[in-house]
């Protein structure tokens, strides 16, 4: 088993040059960060700090390689006062750089908030009343889930910090999921102290006490161990890491995991001919929503915007090679602040490994094998988990894979009854339908800039004389100029794929180089357009779009969706209908999956993978892997 690597220790063992401007922030420029905002005089006096990462530099300059200062983005809430403020300490300078309030923005839900709104409900009589009519005697054996509250335009959510608590009994096992405490759902003013609503109903619901713990002795008899299987690299692992560049066969790339988008990539390029060509810039998940199908006064709000309300990165979980990635996987800390701003190491956040890819081409008595290298990480985000990971292929392919898992959120039922809006997985259980959603947000440099997006669409030729055997068919490009024409959706009718085009620059054959996005499993959501939710998570009403590059958009669902009413993020800059033609684009991508759940996905659910390609399309002139060594 390799042992975890700090990055930032590899770093000062492989250069002693100054940190790379992407480099991620190390615990003593955390500490240095907290020390300018204090000395400012401007922190609150008990702050909490949301957010506290790099403040990355101007793209233009990282890539011109102009020194640039380092910089450290906070976002920082006074309780006190319900205020949110952004902040950016020049570390460079030692100074306070950006100091400003964002008026009735609401930062991510953190474990201060939970512990505040189990506070506030148990203080309320209605709270252990609800739950001794339910059977429980003991109030300190259930556990309490603080829901972001979203928006819905009801009495009591303009003003203060709002959450939703719904409780769990824990006297049936470890797994408290399970054991939902159905009916009951109290809304909650963190920033009063008072509860808005407090809605007890269904208390003839059951609370099932079935053990569902998840370890090896709650499940046995277990079945006998397969035989061993072992991933052995003698000479070690296939890469190297340079000054925080990750070298892999052809491919040039940086990593960060950042408290709230968790995996970026960055300057990620090839190396063809004897140089890098740049494929994109900068690669990260933008946001993701989850939206429950069920209408009741439980559960119509679950509608978590879990990386701009939770932080992915803030919850990575670490890694044990050989349970979480293979054995010979490598991994490396990572350094996020905590709420009141101290640097927390995450051991083994981030794995890199090489896997056996198959067969990268074949004909009669010549076989190439392929390699492929994996990054990826692990969250925990309440109770379900997601494994993102970016996959390198040797013929230039990187793909996006996120890996669903953990356990489904289920409400109690009468015996047998189900639910209209869920399926059984258990007695007295049911899993409620719901879909996940994530948007990618992929700023893309194909050979440079500028770029351009054209649209791939298939479609058979009319029968007549230009296909009188009825199977000719054609695929025709089509440009799009402008965001709102790139608001596009997947339609399996036409095979409908995207090229990221570099007009400016043709390989052999006289065409533009460029990479086509190949989309995998999706949906469309089941969100009503005018419901608050699909409001604020405007990202759903197109599977593609495509803006001129910007700083200041970077997420989804915009800074703040906590609370949002939708007057932020991707469907209010792409309605600007700007021009995306021969531009520094970014093009975004959203994922979907619809989850109707089964009982084989309980009480934890097999790993589900989805995802999609960026493949080179004509940005070589041949096979790029031709020159793979044959087989011994």
């Amino acid at each position: 088993m390799l042992r975890a690597t700090t990055l930032l220790a590899l770093l000062a063992a492989s250069s002693s040059a100054a940190p790379n401007p992407l480099a991620p922030l190390n615990p003593e420029e955390i500490r240095a960060a907290v020390r300018i905002f204090k000395a400012s005089g401007r922190l609150p006096d008990s702050p909490r700090f949301n957010f506290l990462a790099l403040d990355e530099p101007p793209k233009d300059a990282v890539l011109k390689g102009l020194p640039a200062p380092r910089r450290a983005f906070a976002v920082i809430y006074d309780h006190q006062a319900n205020r949110t403020y952004e902040a950016v300490a020049d570390l460079s300078a030692n100074r306070l750089a950006v100091w400003k309030e964002v008026p009735g923005a609401q930062p991510p839900v953190g474990e201060r908030d939970s512990a505040i709104a189990d506070g506030i409900v148990r203080s309320d009589p209605r709270w252990e009343r609800a739950l001794r009519e339910r059977g429980v005697r003991d109030p300190n054996q259930v556990y309490t889930v603080a829901w972001p509250a979203g928006y819905f335009g009801l009495a009591g959510e303009v003003h203060g910090r709002i959450v939703r608590v719904t409780p769990y009994f824990g006297g049936a096992g470890e797994n408290y999921f399970a054991h939902p405490v159905e009916g009951i759902a109290v809304h909650v003013n963190l920033s009063t102290g008072q509860i808005i609503d407090f809605l007890d109903t269904d208390r003839n619901v059951p609370i099932s006490r079935e053990n569902f713990d998840l370890d090896a002795a709650s499940n046995r008899p277990l079945q006998p161990p397969p035989a061993p299987l072992e991933i052995v690299q003698r000479s070690g692992p296939g890469y190297t890491i340079d000054n925080g560049e990750v070298h892999w066969q052809k491919w040039r790339f940086r990593y960060a995991l950042t408290p709230r988008e968790g995996l970026v990539l960055y300057t990620v390029g090839y190396e063809d001919g004897g140089r890098v060509r740049p494929v994109l810039y900068r690669a990260s998940l933008a946001e993701m929503a989850v939206p429950y199908g069920d209408p009741g006064g439980a559960w119509f709000f679950r509608n978590t915007f879990d990386e701009g309300e939770l932080g992915l990165g803030i919850l990575a979980s670490s890694l044990k090679p050989g349970a979480d990635c293979p054995t010979n996987c490598q991994v490396y800390d990572a350094v996020v602040a905590t709420e009141t701003g101290e640097p927390r190491v995450i051991r083994g956040a981030v794995a890199i490994y090489e896997l056996d890819a198959g067969i990268a081409w074949k004909h009669a008595d010549n076989t190439r094998r392929a390699r492929d290298l994996v990054i990826s990480y692990l969250t925990e985000a309440g109770n379900y988990e997601y494994g993102f990971e970016w996959i390198f292929h040797q013929d230039g392919t990187l793909e996006s894979r996120v890996l669903l898992t953990g356990i489904m959120s289920v409400k109690g039922v009468r015996d047998h009854t189900g639910a209209e809006h869920a399926h059984m997985v258990a007695k007295n259980l049911a899993a409620v339908h719901h879909q996940h959603f994530f948007c990618y947000r992929l700023d893309m440099d194909v050979d440079g800039q500028p770029n351009q997006v054209l649209e791939m669409n298939s479609t058979p030729v009319p029968a007549g004389k230009d296909n009188p055997y009825g199977g000719a068919f054609v695929m025709r490009e089509t440009p799009l100029r402008t965001e709102l024409e790139a608001e596009r959706r997947i339609n399996l009718e036409t095979s409908r794929r995207w090229i990221v085009a570099n007009p400016s620059v043709r390989n052999a054959l006289g065409q533009p180089v460029g990479y086509a996005l190949l989309p995998g499993e999706n949906s469309v959501p089941f969100l009503l357009p005018e419901s608050w939710v699909r409001k604020r998570a405007g990202f759903l009403n197109a599977h593609v779009w495509v803006t001129p590059y910007s700083e200041s958009e970077r997420f989804a669902a915009g800074e703040f969706p906590y609370q949002s009413r939708g007057t932020d993020g991707l469907a209010k800059w792409a309605s600007a209908n700007r021009s995306i033609e021969n531009r520094d684009i970014v093009v975004w991508y959203t994922l979907g999956i619809t989850h109707n759940p089964r009982p084989e996905d309980w009480p934890v659910m097999p790993t589900y993978p989805a995802g999609f390609k960026l493949v080179p399309w004509g940005f070589f002139s041949k096979n790029p892997v031709m020159d793979l060594p044959p087989v011994r």
